[in-house]
């Protein structure tokens, strides 16, 4: 049998990642396979055949589209033709909704009998309903990072969809503590070290971290040697230790993934943007209090779209309230450094959430596979199924 000829489009670092991820699982099967389509330099890494660089599509904001437009309708024409002309077993597109829904799109006008994987649902269940029962006409299967997410495409009359698992799963024991002296210094009173993340968008920056700079001060309980750390990206390092201002000798910048991770093993606390970090906390164990401010325009048009009771995805997961959180006008130094406090001493708080981080690692945890596992078994399963139909389908040569 000739080798898997797939089709894989990620326009985004992210998507980029989980793509790489599930070319390795296709190779750890002993599947060989020839993959076409967009990707960076961890799918080149895998053997991914790009038709142009990903960064031609890696835009965000209203200005960069506006700007590439041209090029990015291109794109997407080049992208869905090349894929069509190279007929594969299949096609997986990750993230990057806007790029890839229209890719997929007219794939399968033209060629309908190629099975279409996305992999990373929309958020469906909190804004714009509408998206999933709009996607099923041209997406087969959907693969999920959230427990939740079958059921809301299910309910929503969107594409089937499966909980692989979220890739922060994988990272979990990296960061919990891993010796009994890290257990030791996370429940410390005297030394406490406490998770300052103020967003890495330069917006959230310039909102955010005036804020939490006042809070963490509200914070401090009296006596109290802090260690506060931010972790970050290198690109923002200079951002952040400009906007720290006197305060740059007492806070500690970390860029470093392995330093994040063991600054997370040994966290008593953290005081974040509400995010997708919310959920790393939360499966490291750390208690949080999350924040976030917009533009007042942008709060309004929020209000009338959000369909769910809570921005924080812990809180989702779990169907209940447990991590505090502050939003436009509750966001207030006072309110933050008030909430943070009681999370450094021994409060119900505390064990509160600690309690429910523990409930919430055990739903995301999946059957024992990767998320990258549990994904290549689906697309295989599917690009099977496709060339059983299409060989089904072929006229029996005359004798």
């Amino acid at each position: 049998m000739r080798p898997l000829r797939i089709a894989v489009v990620a326009g985004e670092a992210s998507g980029d990642l989980l793509g790489a991820s599930l070319l390795r699982a296709l190779s750890a099967r002993g599947v060989s396979y020839e993959a076409i389509g967009v990707g960076g330099d961890v799918l080149l890494a895998e053997g991914l055949k790009s038709f142009f660089e990903a960064s031609d599509i890696a835009v965000m904001g209203l200005g960069p589209v506006i700007r590439k437009l041209p090029l990015l309708i291109r794109r997407i024409r080049e992208t869905a033709q090349a894929i069509v002309a190279a007929k594969p077993d299949i096609l997986v597109t990750i993230d990057a909704p806007d790029f890839c829904k229209r890719v997929a799109k007219r794939v399968r006008a033209a060629a309908p009998d190629i099975p279409i994987v996305h992999w990373v649902c929309p958020s469906v269940w909190a804004w714009r309903p509408g998206r999933a029962p709009a996607m099923r006409p041209y997406i087969d299967h959907v693969l999920c990072l959230l427990p939740f997410e079958p059921k809301a495409l299910a309910e929503l009359k969107g594409p089937p969809g499966t909980y692989v698992g979220h890739p922060l799963v994988e990272q979990m024991v990296a960061m919990r503590p891993q010796t009994t002296e890290e257990a030791a210094t996370r429940a410390s009173l005297t030394r406490q070290t406490v998770l300052l993340l103020p967003g890495s968008r330069l917006s959230e920056l310039r909102r955010l971290l005036p804020l939490i700079l006042d809070a963490k001060d509200i914070a401090r309980p009296d006596g109290d040697t802090i260690r506060w750390v931010i972790p970050t990206l290198p690109r923002l390092v200079d951002t952040i230790r400009a906007g720290l201002g006197d305060e740059a000798d007492a806070i500690e910048i970390i860029a470093d993934p392995a330093e994040k991770q063991a600054a997370m093993r040994v966290a008593r606390a953290a005081l974040a943007a509400s995010g997708t970090v919310t959920l790393e906390l939360a499966l490291a164990g750390i208690p949080m209090v999350t924040t976030y401010k917009v533009a007042n325009w942008e709060a309004a048009i929020a209000r009338r779209l959000i369909r769910v009771s809570s921005a924080i995805l812990p809180n989702l997961i779990l169907g209940e309230n447990i991590v505090p959180e502050f939003i436009q006008q509750d966001a207030t130094a006072e309110n933050l450094g008030a909430a943070l406090r009681k999370l450094l001493i021994d409060s119900p708080e505390v064990e509160r959430q600690r309690a429910a981080f523990e409930r919430l690692a055990v739903i995301m945890r999946t059957d024992g596979a990767s998320p990258s596992e549990k994904a290549a078994a689906l697309v295989l399963d599917l690009a099977q199924k496709g060339r059983d139909r299409l060989a089904h389908d072929k006229p029996a040569a005359r004798p």
